[in-house]
């Protein structure tokens, strides 16, 4: 029971934020490929297969970075007790699981077709050498961002079984998703980081951190944000067939377009003229 525990700490499984950040860029890809219109078992199977293989490869990926940064590690309040850096398991046990985990993970890579297999054969030299960035770049958080999501052209591919610019352009937008919260997450070692030497983006950019996280992120995302914000503080209404925004006192702001989400329609008025004003005085009232 033990070295059962001594494990789930070592792959971090207990933290399950982690795989899942792993698995849902492969969700999109496979969501974006997928014909809903056709059988939905294939569907389900390589989300089952993706899902698996996410944990597997988080698992593994925990354990080569904390093998790398071990001496580093200790040196860091956050992370000194982590079980290789304070010698509760060897390196080279360490590296058994790493072994186990990714045999695990290339029987259930080979479930798909052979362009897949490469893409993810391919991927392994981004995976592992990610926890030494940092020693040569202040923008690790931005390398992470293209491994981490490189599920989804992976996922994109095992259905359609060719490549297209359409994942890409995902791919792309993802990348600055995981920029944004990885540096969000580096703050937290400002402190320790600078004094041991080690670079990241949260280092690079700490004299303005707001400016850099919402350039890196999707504006579309903050402007719907805002329009479900104002509705659920009733400064604005949706009518309840979802077709009309009204202000509070009745007043009509915009007719939803028949083929658009109310929100996503309310998000492109704000970058209207007309827009503008009202997208500066709901930020105002919600802050």
């Amino acid at each position: 029971m033990k070295n059962f525990e001594l494990f789930l700490e070592l792959t971090r499984l207990k933290k399950p934020i982690g795989f899942m950040l792993l698995f849902w860029p492969c969700l999109w890809g496979l969501t974006l490929a997928h014909q809903f219109s056709n059988d939905s078992y294939i569907f389900l199977k390589h989300c089952f297969l993706f899902f698996c293989g996410a944990v597997l490869m988080r698992s593994a990926g925990c354990i080569v970075n904390d093998i790398l940064d071990r001496k580093i590690d200790v040196m860091v309040e956050r992370t000194k007790n982590r079980p290789i850096a304070s010698g509760k398991i060897s390196v080279k046990k360490s590296l058994v699981y790493v072994f186990l985990l990714c045999a695990i993970a290339f029987l259930i890579l080979i479930q798909f077709n052979l362009n897949t297999i490469i893409l993810g054969l391919a991927s392994m030299p981004f995976a592992f050498s990610y926890p030494l960035m940092k020693r040569f770049t202040y923008w690790p958080q931005l390398f992470l961002g293209i491994t981490f999501n490189y599920g989804l052209v992976m996922a994109w591919v095992s259905l359609t079984d060719e490549f297209s610019f359409y994942p890409l352009i995902l791919y792309f937008g993802a990348i600055f998703w995981t920029l944004g919260y990885d540096t969000i997450y580096g703050f937290q070692d400002i402190k320790d980081d600078e004094i041991i030497g080690v670079k990241s983006t949260s280092i690079k950019f700490k004299k303005n951190p707001k400016l850099f996280i919402e350039l890196s992120q999707d504006e579309d995302i903050k402007l719907r944000n805002l329009a479900n914000r104002a509705v659920e503080q009733g400064i604005i209404a949706l009518t309840e067939d979802n077709t009309v925004f009204k202000f509070a006192n009745g007043k009509k702001i915009m007719t939803v377009p028949f083929d658009q989400h109310p929100y996503g329609a309310l998000a492109q008025y704000f970058k209207t003229d007309d827009g503008v004003d009202l997208m500066k005085s709901l930020t105002k009232k919600l802050t």
